[in-house]
């Protein structure tokens, strides 16, 4: 089985435990050239990233770092090896709330000292927590509203800026043939998450560790999610889901919720017709853009910590040239420094260009504080409000009091 990044902008999952790992982790005992140390990556979908970050590995010179690589739920895996001697001295991950208040990650706060404010701060916020910075985040992936030009033109529509503009846009564009919108075979249950509330000026977790959306402006954002089903506007049961592109090119679709890893597909295919919008602002609010970024970690049971902690600075803040390497060249991701954004030539034009520019000014990711338990509450209930109708102000009432609970829990731990 084979992950791609853009599995960190599905639905937040749980990270569970698994009763063993594998024992290979390529620790030594500090001889030779320098430490050995282990790094782990989860198995990426895209063809030659494995090969890249085993070049790099091999490139540092202070250390011997063995590069592990992980099929299967390594969520799962990961969690399980921290607990353990056994498991790996730098990692790819969030990491989690529970990992960081169980004191298994390393403090790397050091590590951005004179250039913190050149990493996205959308990505470096849920990597942060009482002040301190637990992961380096590595690239940026983010989701975005494709339209076809074309079959909006044809249509009188105009690219939609407000969520009302979509609704209506997506009746309007809708035939016996194709319909106004995908944003997956759910009705979107599964990928829009918070970006409703987003564009509707909240948030899922305040600052100060309370509920973001106890607001009427919530139901009524999330009323007019339901109104897109309602209408018989959305596609539903597609061949694919919506990270794949194949419904907006095969025209089953005039405008599809996706990922920019989508772009260069429909790029080649669409040539000029089509664009890219964020996410409708509703109301009072603005834009929405979910953006999700692995960080590179390093787990507090590593016996070379501060070695750990020396690859990680001269991997991800260091070697700029591996950090554009590894976003760009295997598959299509935007990396997590600005500076590096605005200067790779494959970002500069185009909707590529616009991409970055959403992430840089409308982006947002799913804070630290919002834990399984609470995305679990607030994901069913935005199933029943998009393909059962319910009602979205009684959901969102019991939402609001299991978020709550859950908020006051981890807070306490804290």
């Amino acid at each position: 089985m084979t992950i791609s990044r853009r599995a960190l902008l599905a639905a937040g999952a749980g990270v569970g435990l698994l009763t063993a790992c594998g024992s290979n982790t390529g620790r030594g005992d500090g001889s030779g050239a320098g430490p050995k140390l282990s790094q782990w990556y989860h198995q990426y979908g895209e063809a030659g990233t494995e090969q890249a970050v085993k070049r790099y590995a091999a490139a540092y010179k202070k250390a011997e770092v063995t590069v592990q690589w992980r099929p299967g739920n390594y969520d799962q895996q990961t969690a399980a090896a921290l607990l353990t001697e056994s498991g790996p001295d730098v990692f790819e991950g969030g990491p989690t709330l529970d990992q960081i208040q169980g004191g298994q990650v390393v403090d790397l706060t050091d590590l951005l000292e004179g250039v913190k404010d050149d990493f996205n701060p959308a990505v470096l916020t849920p990597k942060t927590y009482d002040g301190k910075i637990w992961g380096i985040p590595q690239v940026i992936d983010m989701q975005l509203l494709y339209y076809r030009k074309s079959l909006l033109k044809d249509a009188g529509v105009e690219p939609p800026t407000t969520l009302d503009a979509l609704v209506d846009a997506a009746r309007k564009l809708t035939t016996k043939k194709v319909k106004g919108l995908f944003l997956g075979n759910d009705g979107g249950a599964g990928v829009l998450g918070g970006t409703p509330l987003y564009a509707a000026g909240l948030q899922l977790v305040t600052e100060d560790g309370k509920v973001g959306f106890d607001d009427p402006a919530a139901a009524l954002a999330l009323a007019k999610i339901y109104q897109l089903y309602a209408d018989k506007s959305l596609l539903l049961g597609a061949p694919t889901d919506w990270s794949d592109p194949s419904a907006f090119l095969q025209g089953l679709t005039a405008m599809q919720w996706s990922g920019l890893w989508a772009l260069p597909q429909v790029q080649k295919e669409l040539g000029d017709d089509f664009g890219v919008l964020p996410f409708p602002k509703d109301g009072s609010g603005s834009p929405a853009v979910p953006v999700g970024a692995f960080g590179a970690a390093v787990s507090a049971r590593s016996k070379h910590k501060e070695a750990a902690s020396d690859f990680v600075k001269w991997l991800w803040v260091e070697r700029a040239d591996y950090q554009e390497d590894f976003a760009l060249s295997y598959g299509f991701h935007i990396p997590a420094r600005i500076s590096l954004a605005k200067k790779a030539d494959k970002l500069k034009t185009g909707a590529a260009a616009e991409a970055v520019r959403f992430t840089t000014d409308h982006g947002y990711a799913q804070p630290l504080l919002w834990t399984p338990a609470s995305q679990t509450a607030y994901q069913d209930a935005l199933s029943r409000i998009i393909k059962s109708g319910a009602n979205p102000e009684s959901e969102l009432r019991t939402v609001v009091r299991k978020v709550s609970a859950e908020l006051d829990r981890v807070k306490k731990k804290s």
